[in-house]
């Protein structure tokens, strides 16, 4: 995956959405990203690309954490289920929980993989429908429930991932940033 995790024309709606869902103004916004509120409107509206700094401090910003009891309660869920899940941040694919089946199929600790992105372990066809996400709304406000493919294989040992059917559910955590729980059916 390239260095930035936002698609190009991403960063300024999920600004704006960052920012809505705080009910931050655009002028306190300028003052964390240490630039004035016109080049905050410039961005949000797509006249403006963000420079790679700016960028970076966005992804912090979005990147999904377990922080709420009701998040660490789904996290808890995803940890204790019989079947074989994980749950990733939706923009970094850092890893936030795991089920003990999942857990198995790794040759590493799962305490070396947790907050860890697994996307190095993508298969080409999960890079091809990550690709597709923008396509179907994933990340808008009305995004599909859920999201089911054939995973394709990976030569890792470290996080194999055999050819079989996968499905993706994403969640807005409390913070309004997003999850994805990640099943083997």
């Amino acid at each position: 995956m390239p260095h930035s995790l936002l698609k190009p024309a991403l960063p300024g709606v999920a600004l704006r959405r960052w920012r809505l869902l705080h009910r931050i103004k655009q002028s306190h916004t300028a003052q964390l990203f240490n630039v004035t509120q016109s080049t905050i409107s410039r961005w949000e509206s797509g006249v403006q690309a963000m420079d790679p700094a700016a960028h970076q401090q966005l992804e912090q910003l979005l990147a999904a954490r377990l922080d709420a009891a009701a998040d660490q309660a789904l996290a808890r869920l995803v940890s204790e289920s019989s079947q074989a899940m994980h749950l990733v941040c939706d923009l970094t694919h850092r890893l936030l929980a795991c089920s003990p089946s999942r857990a198995r199929q790794f040759s590493s600790p799962l305490a070396e993989l947790m907050g860890q992105s697994l996307w190095r372990f993508a298969t080409p066809q999960i890079q091809l429908i990550e690709a597709s996400l923008e396509h179907t709304g994933w990340r808008e406000t009305q995004a599909p429930p859920a999201l089911e493919f054939t995973t394709g294989s990976n030569d890792s040992n470290l996080v194999p991932i055999r050819p079989s059917l996968c499905r993706w559910t994403r969640m807005t955590l409390s913070d309004g940033s997003a999850a994805r729980l990640v099943e083997t059916l």
